[in-house]
């Protein structure tokens, strides 16, 4: 969408507030011990409290209000009574959410409790391109020269990036126009970024895949070289100078 009110503005920053918090939460609550079901269990509670309605359940019935993917799982993971978290693991959790006929969506990976595999280098290097990458981008900059920046950084970390999923254009449904901000210079896509327009840029970093794989069950998504992935995601609006960060309430850099 693109924001040319007030109104839509505030109702854009109070469904990033919701999403943002509730990703700040479940990662504050995360622990050894906890399944991903009652981690997601929680989540959702602070979205129905927020008065929030879960996306990827109302867009996609998605078994699950939010996506957690943990150690080799890349993204869409469902959450399960069977996937018990320990220390050291890699979780990534993706929450996007409707409130009054906007949406928005964020994420982020982190290592639960004591880093005892060394995924920080990795969470670590992920966040540090998407703060890159946003600080690059205003009004008129090609897509393309995000997704150029974004490779850039990973192979200067010694990483590679997911090439098939991408960030979007949000708003006023969960995935709008633009709809493919790739992590590599995709040189097919010609769109620019359009001032006062909202969308969610996300980080694929990977130790070792380019593709991510659909899994058995529909959803989960794995890397076809296998290692592991992280990802970190804001929604923002596009302006003539630094972007405004809607999810600034997620604490993902802090």
């Amino acid at each position: 969408m693109s924001i040319s009110t007030d109104e839509e503005r505030a109702g854009m920053q109070k469904i990033s507030d919701a999403v943002a918090i509730t990703l700040k939460e479940m990662r504050e609550y995360a622990r050894p011990g906890i399944t991903t079901k009652q981690l997601d269990d929680f989540g959702a509670a602070i979205l129905n409290k927020l008065g929030a309605n879960s996306a990827p359940f109302l867009t996609y019935k998605f078994p699950g209000y939010t996506c957690i993917s943990v150690n080799n799982e890349v993204a869409h993971g469902i959450p399960s009574d069977k996937t018990i978290l320990q220390e050291g693991d890699l979780i990534n959790v993706d929450v996007s959410a409707e409130l009054n006929g906007y949406w928005s969506d964020n994420g982020g990976s982190f290592v639960l409790g004591e880093d005892v595999h060394g995924h920080n280098k990795l969470v670590n290097a992920s966040k540090a391109i998407l703060k890159k990458a946003i600080s690059n981008i205003k009004g008129g900059v090609r897509i393309s020269e995000i997704g150029g920046l974004i490779e850039n950084e990973a192979k200067k970390a010694g990483y590679t990036v997911i090439k098939n999923l991408t960030g979007h254009g949000i708003g006023r449904s969960l995935h709008e126009e633009p709809h493919e901000i790739a992590n590599y210079p995709d040189r097919f896509n010609t769109t620019r970024f359009r001032k006062n327009s909202v969308v969610a840029i996300e980080t694929f970093i990977s130790t070792r895949s380019t593709i991510a794989n659909t899994g058995a069950d529909g959803w989960t998504l794995t890397g076809n070289k296998g290692g592991y992935v992280a990802q970190h995601e804001h929604t923002i609006m596009v302006t003539d100078g630094q972007p405004y960060i809607f999810t600034a309430l997620n604490g993902i850099w802090n």
